[in-house]
């Protein structure tokens, strides 16, 4: 994978002049694949010093490409060859794999040197700060990659540069992620200007592919036992009924999907004072193949499941908690099985943080500086908490990079933020991380429903509680593939341009819209001066319909799948509970609204299989 990066444009420059073809028209010609890997062959053998090239090329990612080049697929070596990995909502994701798109050792070494010059450059004293490096137990088999491997590649680039490295020594809870000195993901701008840095710095340092630097630098540490022994101090900030916890007589299965959070859950359990939950001893141990669910996703529901929900009726458990493989969201399930959504467990846990904070805070004086917030595609539900209760409530684009800025930014001016969520089960109690954060949610969840068991209440009771006061919120999410470009940017100028130029749809399914708020353009009707409060996001496309019946309805496109997704909520005043009509008339605008602005047919979408 070395010289793949370094050579694949450069080569098509050389094309070009024997074929006299342009370099966009070289890199689309499907002979050139086979003039550039003979290039490539030519130039690894042309190298002096063989010994120099030990380990870089790794001959797994090399034979993915020789493989797909020998079968002729074309269109999937310009998908893996032809762009690079960027930053969405939730870092720089992709999946393992050789290409330049896919996260491999060549791509994360290439990141990490624009990383050190990013850093470097920000930070007069980043030679005494230093960088922590997490790794979870993702792999791929077929191309040799596995997170500790690329930690450690991480690693070697710093520490060949004489940067301190904090590299923990075993799996931990860690999203492929990028955090900044506050704690938080990084955002915009910082965001594009390491993408910048890595474009200057794709041909590898010698030292970069040096994994033994990890074992025998001085300026290598492990923070795994401090780090850990924090974590579970700081948990008691957002423990409030240790006493009860301790006598609680009811049963929790965890399930941590083949992934890294059992033993963190358990710690967590035991620093609550709590008996640790039952595992799920199928998914309990780390396995990249996740070999007993079709989906390694909590977020999926019963489906995946399966195996949780049969050992808590078999062990009389009342509470299911699963953690996904990297620990960082949680899904949550209570007999006789209603699994929660993303939404419905925030209320409960708006609702829970609220209600402990007012029990620790008699002033009604100190409401001011306490703030809730939620991705703007998630439910409403703690808007209407603070209509009614005084707090501060805002939204965030999607992605909890935002939220991390923003309870960065309240901290300066001295507020407090006590809750934040996105509705895809990504869940923050309390700000002793600003990121979401499975574990310490898990435990929170069980302080929570032991508390309510104790006064012969269940978690869906007290949610209809929470519903009848605050006024019914519900939700649905889906989404429809679109795999051409062209397309989705058609439909979102058509519903730009919908009955004339720059205008937007006044209607979706019989209702009036009142408001619409455009990221990507920056327009939002609601505002006196027409111009969006959140940041204009030219790259996606993103429009908020309000409608008059209450409901609000948001279409997005993802930043990681060719999908249009579409988000809608009927948020219903206090004292409106006829769920069957709400339900009935939230589908009736959800089903319009997709025929109406998308239009599947007509544009070949693939609909969501039920």
């Amino acid at each position: 994978m070395l010289v793949l990066t370094f050579h694949f444009l450069s080569y098509a420059r050389e094309w070009n002049v024997s074929t006299n073809k342009s370099r966009s028209q070289a890199i689309e010609d499907p002979h050139y694949f086979t003039y550039f890997m003979s290039c490539l062959e030519s130039n690894v053998q042309s190298q002096a010093d063989p010994k120099a090239h030990t380990g870089v090329l790794n001959p797994r990612t090399r034979a993915q490409i020789e493989a797909l080049l020998q079968d002729g697929h074309v269109e999937e070596l310009r998908r893996r060859l032809l762009s690079r990995m960027t930053f969405g909502t939730a870092g720089l994701r992709a999946a393992m794999g050789a290409g330049f798109a896919l996260i491999n050792d060549l791509t994360i070494i290439q990141s990490t040197q624009g990383m050190y010059k990013f850093l470097a450059r920000s930070f007069p004293d980043f030679g005494s700060r230093g960088v922590v490096v997490g790794f979870d137990t993702r792999a791929q088999e077929a191309s040799g990659c596995n997170s500790e491997r690329l930690a450690r590649l991480t690693a070697a680039v710093m520490l060949c540069k004489d940067i301190p490295v904090y590299l923990f020594s075993t799996y931990v809870p860690t999203p492929f992620v990028v955090y900044w000195h506050n704690g938080a993901q990084i955002s915009s701008p910082n965001d594009k200007e390491i993408l910048k840095f890595i474009e200057e710095s794709l041909e590898p340092w010698s030292e970069s592919w040096d994994e033994s630097l990890s074992d025998s630098s001085p300026l290598r540490r492990d923070p795994l036992r401090e780090i850990c022994h924090a974590y579970m101090e700081d948990l008691n900030s957002v423990c409030f009924h240790r006493e009860l916890n301790t006598k609680s007589p009811l049963k929790f299965v965890h399930s941590s999907f083949h992934g890294v959070g059992h033993n963190y859950v358990q710690q967590a359990f035991r620093a609550f004072g709590f008996s640790p939950p039952i595992p799920v001893p199928e998914q309990k141990d780390p396995d990249p193949n996740f070999p007993t669910v079709s989906c390694p996703n909590p977020e999926e529901g019963e489906s995946v499941l399966e195996l949780s929900l049969r050992l808590a009726e078999r062990e009389n458990a009342k509470i299911v908690l699963a953690t996904d493989p990297d620990a960082d969201r949680l899904a949550v399930a209570e007999c006789v099985w209603k699994v929660f959504t993303g939404n419905e467990l925030a209320a409960l846990l708006g609702w829970w943080m609220l209600f402990n904070w007012k029990e620790t805070h008699p002033c009604q004086a100190d409401m001011g500086r306490v703030y809730m917030l939620a991705t703007t595609v998630s439910s409403k539900i703690l808007k209407a908490f603070a209509q009614i209760e005084g707090f501060h409530f805002e939204e965030t684009l999607p992605g909890f990079k935002w939220i991390g800025k923003k309870i960065h930014e309240l901290a300066k001016t001295g507020n407090e933020v006590i809750f934040a969520f996105e509705e895809s089960i990504g869940f923050l109690c309390g700000s002793m991380v600003p990121d979401k954060d499975g574990v310490s949610a898990a435990v929170v969840v069980a302080e929570m429903a032991s508390y309510l068991y104790n006064k012969n209440q269940t978690l869906h009771q007290q949610l209809q509680n929470i519903f009848e006061v605050y006024g019914y919120h519900i939700s649905t999410t889906s989404y429809v593939i679109c795999k051409e470009p062209l397309t989705v940017k058609r439909i979102f100028t058509r519903i730009r341009n919908f009955e004339d130029e720059n205008t937007y749809p006044k209607s979706s399914g019989g209702h009036r819209i009142m408001h619409v708020r455009d990221v990507t353009t920056g327009y939002d009707s609601s505002q006196p001066d027409n111009r969006c409060v959140l940041p204009v996001t030219k790259s996606s496309q993103m429009i908020t319909f309000t409608l008059q019946n209450g409901i609000v309805a948001t279409l997005r496109t993802s930043g990681t799948e060719p999908k249009i997704k579409f988000y809608t909520e009927f948020c219903a005043p206090p004292g409106k509970s006829d769920i069957s009509s709400l339900e009935e008339e939230l589908k009736k605008v959800t089903n319009a609204l997709v025929e109406e602005f998308l239009e599947p047919d007509k544009n070949n979408l693939i609909r969501r299989s039920t």
